[in-house]
């Protein structure tokens, strides 16, 4: 296991990001009935009642591309319209628990995140696709790992940095374990702490051994881009 390095994109206004991560499009909540033509229904019909009514499962199933396992039919994704006929009549509907959150009014929009949790939330960046991410960090102005995103590596759970870190007086450094394991969030501040780090580190690596220098450079690399990043937008930082 690693730790990770990670600015918070969502408090820089620079981010690319930002706005579709801070646009929810979708939440789960425990009552969708509530939410009226908002709530998402799927209609489907069991395997026993569309094989009595198709026939030909396995022509059904080739037809429609669905996969031999399938016990339920969801009638979204038939392709066939023949069976689609057939099958429709007998579906039944059932909320699926998913409420279109832009479909909501102020009160019911605060409705729905009450009733919802923070992972059960869909924002309009997760909607967009793999490339596309790709595209924007690679542009993003506080993608700080190379154009790959504001993710990096620190360096494995057993980094001797941290403990170099402590020898020379550099705080935000050495807290580096603790952070990760007590989800610590680093404030703007605490990042122009971390670069004037990165400088004393720079001097104490060589002293520590060649072998140091090796190892280490990299994530102090890493630690002062997340540190100018997080000055020049006023963002936090955290590790994990």
């Amino acid at each position: 296991m690693g730790i990770n390095i990670a600015i918070r994109e969502t408090e820089c206004p620079s981010a690319l990001c930002r706005e579709m991560k801070l646009e929810t499009v979708r939440v789960l909540v425990g009552n969708p009935e509530e939410f009226g033509e908002a709530a998402e229904v799927y209609r489907t019909v069991s395997r026993q009642c569309a094989e009595n009514e198709v026939c030909d499962w396995a022509g059904f199933l080739k037809r429609n591309k669905l996969s031999k396992d399938t016990d339920v039919v969801h009638i979204d994704l038939l392709t066939d319209s023949g069976d689609l006929a057939a099958l429709e009549p007998l579906a039944e509907s059932r909320f699926s628990g998913w409420v279109d959150f832009k479909g909501l009014d102020e009160d019911s929009r605060k409705k729905a995140l009450d009733d919802s949790l923070p992972e059960n939330r869909t924002t309009e960046w997760e909607l967009v696709s793999f490339d596309e991410m790709r595209e924007t960090c690679a542009r993003c102005p506080v993608s700080w790992d190379k154009g790959r995103g504001c993710i990096g590596s620190f360096g494995p759970d057993d980094s001797l940095l941290p403990g170099i870190a402590s020898k020379h007086g550099c705080a935000v450094t050495a807290s580096v374990p603790d952070g990760a394991a007590s989800h610590r969030i680093y404030t703007p501040e605490e990042a122009a702490e971390l670069l004037k780090e990165v400088e004393i580190l720079r001097k104490a690596l060589p002293e520590e051994g060649k072998m140091m220098v090796r190892r280490y450079s990299g994530p102090v690399d890493r630690m002062e881009s997340v540190a100018k990043i997080c000055v020049e937008e006023g963002c936090g930082f955290y590790f994990f």
